[in-house]
């Protein structure tokens, strides 16, 4: 964790200190949800996955330069799978790059199969990131991410998460449809056999003006050595945003 709270200062005091004396992002409480389907629930980390469907909702609730985004997934079964508690700093934005320093809270639910039954257990982490996006036109970003991941119970994974997306929204299919496209190329670090390069691209598509959306993403590991080989997986889902 000393890695990751020495980067996040040493960009506090490059990038703090020059802005200017006037804070233009004084602004009002804002607020986005979304909820959606997932045939396969993929994990924040699309390196991991819960293996069924599962339901998943997130909230943003935004002031000034502050943020609060949390994220609440559950399987069909009803058994809480991911809870996320991100708390996000803006360090910078300009008219072309933002650059926010975040740190979360979670827990991440899997079930044990034992001689006599099963077992449900949830794992405590804390995470600390950094990020940058980058527009390169009105309707791109590049995305560059990192995270550090500190478990804090017995058995879970402690490592680096290395995250590069590129993404393209607003296409226009016809009068009334829009297509968004995304890249993600990632790489995890982890204590273990918990290593691999992986690379995920997604399509989302939705109606002009609805909030309705259904999307598509796969996974294929270029590069790792989990055991079992991780392979290609896809994930089909249908979004709603408040």
């Amino acid at each position: 964790m000393r890695i990751s709270l020495l980067i996040i200062f040493f960009s506090i005091s490059i990038i703090v200190f020059p802005q200017q004396k006037t804070d233009s992002l004084k602004t009002k409480l804002k607020t986005t949800a979304s909820v959606s389907l997932n045939s396969n629930g993929i994990a924040p980390i699309p390196a991991f996955s819960l293996g069924k469907p599962a339901v998943i909702a997130s909230l943003s609730l935004t002031k000034n330069r502050f943020s609060y985004d949390p994220t609440l997934a559950y399987g069909l079964d009803f058994n809480p799978w991911v809870l996320d508690n991100w708390l996000h700093y803006l360090l910078i934005r300009k008219p072309l790059f933002e650059f926010t320093a975040g740190f979360d809270f979670s827990s991440f639910g899997s079930r044990h199969i034992l001689s006599d039954g099963s077992i449900w257990e949830e794992q405590r982490y804390f995470t600390s990131s950094i990020t940058g996006v980058y527009k390169t036109s009105q309707n791109s970003t590049i995305t560059l991410a990192y995270w550090n991941d500190r478990g804090q119970d017995k058995g879970t994974l402690l490592g680096h998460y290395f995250n590069l997306v590129g993404e393209r929204t607003g296409f226009n299919i016809g009068k009334s449809v829009l297509l968004s496209t995304a890249l993600q190329i990632f790489y995890i670090d982890y204590t273990g056999l918990n290593d691999g390069l992986f690379v995920s691209p997604k399509i989302s598509s939705s109606l002009r003006n609805k909030p309705f959306s259904i999307f598509i993403q796969a996974i294929q590991a270029l590069k790792s050595n989990i055991s079992p080989y991780p392979g290609f997986r896809w994930n089909i889902g249908l979004g709603y945003t408040l």
